[in-house]
């Protein structure tokens, strides 16, 4: 083997020749000419130790990324003497400024900047802000939030009409004189005058709502421009705005006598409107225009509008001055002080005249007394709840003032008179507000707040009782989603469980359950926001039957991920409970028979998440046959989830490796592993996923002396790779194959110097299978791939012929055992080494000089990583 034969010195110099001809890169021809002759021989250990980085001990006096920096600066003083050297000054305390530091200081420029962007300029007259517990903080409800949810829920058919100003486009200029400017204003109020206006008919309460949105950005461009006639007649022309759209949307039309009232009205919105301009005024004009605007609407003859008009008052007064809750207070007593014309005869002939029944009338009040009681309620003491309570009880509990109460004022407040509460609905009249909705409200408040421990079970009581009569499905679901929080809280499974029931019983009649997915939904969240322990979940004996009644596919799916959700993050061990095996298979079953053709991939995905993060919480402890039998059932019940089948594979890999150091007892269990993976990897679809799933299962097989399984699983693996494609799909764009048939070829190569030569096959067996179907492979044209692999194959060849292998596999005996440096073997070698050698040099003649540079290079760089 030390000496040369005379063909390998021919060959050496030919090479030798054509590289000096070429203008090949030198090291390249020593690098194959080393390896022509023979492979040198390697002691790893001694390489290894050569190779380790040098240990240094570091001072702490030396520098150190993290230690601060001193700077010295170095100036010119001024005056002194012509052609003097300037003089340097060095200062340990002079440390550059950390930016990130400075930030939290407040000292940056962005916080400078926010710090006088905060401060605005205003008349010397005007104080310069209010106190910070003046002001409205983020945790008050804005109106424009609560607008949106009130026009959803207050909805018509009914067509509306709008009058619209048609004044002329004439815009004065800035620049113009003061005569010109009266002058054209003038002539914009006569055209005003000669009736420029324009009544839309039949409008849709969308299109109402959009026409006064344009109004209000016309408003805006009228103003912006200069163009204050302009902006005022759209203010006044209108007949009606958005605060008094729920009347019309009600069915009520406001007789001839009510016009006139609702025209004056509009001039006292918009002196309301205008509330704001009064600071630059007088220091107290806020204050006194808001109690002559409060005692104003008490000349309002119809309750419904002059609600509406508090609360627009207290809309502008809570921008305004917020600070000034007496104003905000008398608004509120006013209200309660006209309550009574809702029942009187003006009122009630007018709603048989319109045919409106009472309830429906009254819930029209609801948006407007809510705001005007958070308005009143918003940072107010507890003593404020106590005085709107003994007013609600003078009043004789109205039901429609109660329910505000509780919504307006904080959860804490009204769970400490829980128990009052309940006493006030109980003498309440259901005829014109149902008890249900004020159970509804009391439940709110109770949800995030907590009443006196001994109240609490009675509570549940008085309101279940009030609840479970409830005939109407909506209205019970509606009610009961929101004390089930409440019973969650407090109560254990058997409390919920009777709840689940009870829910079952009133939605399963003529399948009612498929108009309330949202509040069932909302009811098992709620559940597994509280109840975290999956034994006792599934020991409720309603909590399945209730899920059954998800029977809409797509809502049914996201109910099972949510639970699925919940375990995974809270789940803390693995478990083997039946129950919750049984179970989560049900769960985890619907996800996946819900996959169908028309799945998006990242669907399948989260799903397939959710599955496997259920699989890896399943353990049997040492009962390694009942995880296969789990892993084996799972595999049938998850067969279209490809991800799953991947992570089944390598769970019983995985369990395969625990019993490594096995018996003859558990020999059998470790070949039904490997089984499993042999039989269950060609059903996968992606090719690369079933090539690395091969090998890694040989590797396993390997592992455990299995060494007839793990030769099937590279057998298997070699035999697939003429299937690979020259492209695959990646995140949909199509890419070349090369770079991951190349990976997962270099990979098996490492493999390869522990696997010992099978008794029955010729010598390297394996490593001339891999080597003849690189050669029949179709590869890309002009690529250089396959020589890639040939130039891959020589350090493997060459780690073959030493007396000692770089690593082995314990308890199995590799080439160098088996053959022992037998020289048939390392001329077997050398053998194989000269064709793929001269697979190298036939393609390299074949190749132009430039062509020839760039792939030695390449090779080179190859042997070298």
């Amino acid at each position: 083997m030390k000496r040369r034969t005379r063909q390998q010195q021919t060959q050496t110099a030919e090479l030798l020749k054509s590289c000096i001809k070429r203008d090949w890169t030198i090291n390249f021809f020593i690098y194959v000419c080393v390896l022509y002759r023979h492979s040198r021989t390697r002691k790893y250990e001694s390489e290894l130790h050569m190779c380790r980085l040098e240990v240094l001990a570091v001072e702490f006096s030396e520098y150190h990324p993290l230690k601060a920096i001193t700077v010295t600066d170095s100036k010119s003083r001024r005056g002194g003497r012509k052609g003097s050297t300037s003089s340097s000054s060095s200062s340990s305390s002079s440390v550059a400024p950390d930016p990130l530091s400075s930030m939290l200081y407040g000292t940056d420029p962005l916080s400078l900047f926010a710090a006088v962007s905060e401060t605005p300029t205003l008349p010397h007259s005007i104080s310069l802000g209010r106190k910070r517990e003046e002001e409205v903080g983020s945790d008050f409800e804005p109106w424009s939030s609560k607008r949106g949810e009130i026009l959803s829920r207050f909805t018509t058919t009914e067509k509306l009409s709008i009058n619209l100003f048609m004044g002329s486009d004439k815009t004065s200029s800035p620049s113009s004189a003061v005569s010109e400017k009266v002058r054209t204003r003038l002539e914009e109020l006569d055209d005003l005058e000669e009736g420029s206006q324009r009544e839309l008919l039949n409008l849709s309460q969308q299109d109402y709502v959009n026409r006064i949105e344009e109004l209000n950005q016309s408003l805006k461009e009228a103003w912006g421009s200069d163009q204050k006639v302009k902006a005022l007649k759209i203010i006044v022309q209108p007949k009606s705005s958005l605060l008094t759209l729920i009347m019309h949307i009600s069915g009520l039309v406001v007789n001839s006598s009510s016009k006139f009232c609702v025209s004056v009205l509009q001039l006292r919105y918009v002196e309301a409107a205008l509330l704001k301009c009064n600071r630059f005024l007088t220091k107290s004009g806020i204050q006194e225009m808001l109690q002559r605007l409060t005692a104003m609407i008490r000349g309002i003859g119809d309750p419904l509008v002059a609600v509406y008009a508090r609360a627009y008052l207290c809309r502008v007064g809570m921008e305004v001055a917020p600070h000034l809750k007496d104003s905000l207070n008398k608004n509120f007593f006013d209200l309660l002080a006209s309550f009574r014309q809702v029942h009187g005869e003006s009122v009630q002939n007018q709603l048989v005249l319109q045919r409106v029944e009472i309830p429906i009338y009254l819930t029209l009040y609801s948006p407007a007394i809510h705001w005007i009681l958070q308005c009143v309620a918003y940072r107010a003491p507890e003593v404020l709840l106590t005085e709107m309570m003994d007013r609600c009880k003078k009043l004789g509990n109205n039901a429609l003032l109660l329910n505000s109460v509780m919504w307006a004022f904080r959860a804490e407040f009204v769970a400490t008179r829980a128990t009052d509460f309940i006493g006030m609905i109980k003498d309440c009249d259901e005829a014109g507000f149902p008890k249900h909705l004020l159970f509804a409200s009391l439940g709110r408040s109770l949800s995030v707040a907590d009443p006196p421990e001994s109240e609490r079970l009675s509570i549940l009581n008085e309101a279940w009782k009030v609840i479970t009569k409830v005939r109407s499905p909506r209205d019970y679901i509606n009610c009961a989603e929101i004390w089930v929080e409440f019973t969650c809280r407090h109560f254990t499974k058997r409390e919920v469980n009777t709840v689940l029931a009870d829910i079952i019983k009133h939605i399963t009649p003529d399948r009612a359950f498929e108009d309330a997915y949202p509040q069932l939904q909302s009811v098992i969240k709620k559940i597994l926001t509280y109840f975290h322990d999956f034994s006792v979940l599934f020991s409720m004996e309603k909590f399945l039957p209730f899920l059954d009644m998800f029977q809409k596919d797509s809502v049914r799916v996201e109910v099972c991920k949510s639970i699925m959700e919940v375990f995974i993050k809270h789940q803390q061990e693995p478990t083997r409970d039946p129950v919750i095996l049984n179970a989560l298979l049900h769960v985890c079953k619907t996800m996946h028979d819900s996959v169908n053709a028309l799945t998006l991939d990242d669907e399948k995905r989260a799903l397939s998440l959710l599955i496997n993060g259920f699989i890896c919480m399943v353990s049997f402890g040492r009962d390694f046959e009942q995880q296969l039998s789990f892993c084996v059932e799972a595999r049938a019940t998850f067969c279209n989830l490809e991800p799953v089948i991947i992570h089944l594979i390598h769970t019983v890999n995985q369990l395969a490796m625990e019993t490594r150091h096995h018996s003859r007892k558990t020999a059998a269990f470790v070949r039904a592993c490997a089984a499993y993976g042999f039989i269950t990897i060609p059903s996968l679809t992606s090719i690369f996923s079933r090539l690395n799933l091969y090998l890694l299962s040989g590797q396993v097989a390997l592992a455990n002396q299995c060494l007839s399984q793990a030769d099937a699983f590279l057998k298997a693996a070699v035999s697939l790779l003429p299937e690979v494609p020259r492209t695959i799909s990646i995140e949909g764009k199509q890419r070349s194959s090369e770079p991951f048939l190349l990976d997962f070829i270099n990979n098996f190569l490492s493999t390869l110097l522990v696997v010992p030569d099978h008794p029955e096959q010729g010598v390297l067996y394996l490593v001339r299978g891999l080597l003849n179907m690189v050669q029949d492979y179709t590869w890309e044209d002009n690529s250089d791939a396959k020589i890639r692999v040939y130039i891959s194959a020589l350090p493997l060849l060459g780690a073959m012929s030493q007396e000692s292998y770089l690593y082995t596999i314990p308890k199995v005996d590799s080439n160098e055992t088996l053959y022992g440096g037998d020289p048939k073997f390392i001329a077997e070698i050398n053998k194989l080494c000269e064709t793929l050698i001269g697979q190298v040099l036939d393609h390299l003649k074949g190749l132009g000089r430039d062509e020839v540079r760039y792939c030695v290079s390449k090779s080179i760089y190859t042997l070298q990583t």
